[in-house]
This record gives structure tokens, sequence and C-alpha cells, in this order.
């Protein structure tokens, strides 16, 4: 059995209130994984050419507030 599967079959037999505080847990984690990877591509460069985009096109004018 792979370490999926142990984790799948771990969390089907979880309580509903385990399970709802596993979410609430995953969520954060999950957050805080996307915040350090957005943060590494930020400091690598990664995303220069978007933002140039960005500003480009707030230049010109074609960017709206909605």
């Amino acid at each position: 059995m792979s370490t999926i599967e142990e984790i799948e079959d771990a969390l089907r037999r979880l309580s509903s209130g385990d399970l709802a505080e596993f979410r609430t847990w995953f969520a954060e984690f999950d957050g805080a994984r996307w915040d350090r990877q957005i943060e590494e591509d930020v400091a690598a460069g990664r995303l220069d050419a978007l933002a140039d985009e960005a500003l480009s096109d707030l230049r010109e004018g074609r960017c709206t507030d909605r």
C-alpha cells in the first residue's frame, strides 16, 4: 500500500469532528506552502514578466476598477 493510500484510508476513518479539524489544519498548511512558493517565485524573478505586463496595461489604460 502506498503512503497516499494509507492517508486516504486514515481520512476515511476519521470522525466528523476530526475531519473538520483536519480540514482547518490542511487549509492553513496548504496556504502557507502556497505563500512560500509565491515568495520563492518572486525572489527568483519568475513573475517579473507578468508584473511588467500588468504595469504596461495600467499605463496604457487597459485596466478597470472591476
